[in-house]
């Protein structure tokens, strides 16, 4: 538990297109992919994953078909869509910067100020 890490305001949506993006994914499924591809390091409330879900869908950069999951329970299967994939392509641009940006300050030494 000490190693999990809090998740910024404004980076679920991205966990979130970025687990689908892997392949199309029941709610609970996106939930326990984002643990996975973070090394446990973070870990997703269902309370905030469905409200964001349903967001990103009205949104249209998620789709949501009913399926069979793997415990043969309907459920709502969501998949990328193109303006999804493009979204998730700025917003990881946007935070490979942010992250270069802080990792450049957090390791600026005395005599290089």
């Amino acid at each position: 538990m000490g190693d999990q890490a809090q998740i910024l305001p404004g980076t679920l949506d991205l966990l979130i297109l970025k687990a689908v993006s892997l392949g199309p994914l029941h709610g609970y499924g996106v939930l326990l992919r984002i643990g996975q591809i973070s090394g446990q390091a973070l870990l997703i409330e269902q309370g905030a994953l469905y409200p964001a879900l349903f967001r990103l869908v009205r949104q249209g950069l998620l789709k949501a078909d009913w399926g069979i999951s793997e415990n043969n329970r309907k459920a709502k299967f969501y998949e990328l869509t193109a303006a999804g994939r493009k979204r998730l392509g700025e917003e990881t641009e946007g935070w490979n910067r942010l992250a270069t940006a802080m990792s450049t300050a957090l390791g600026a030494r005395p005599e290089e100020v």
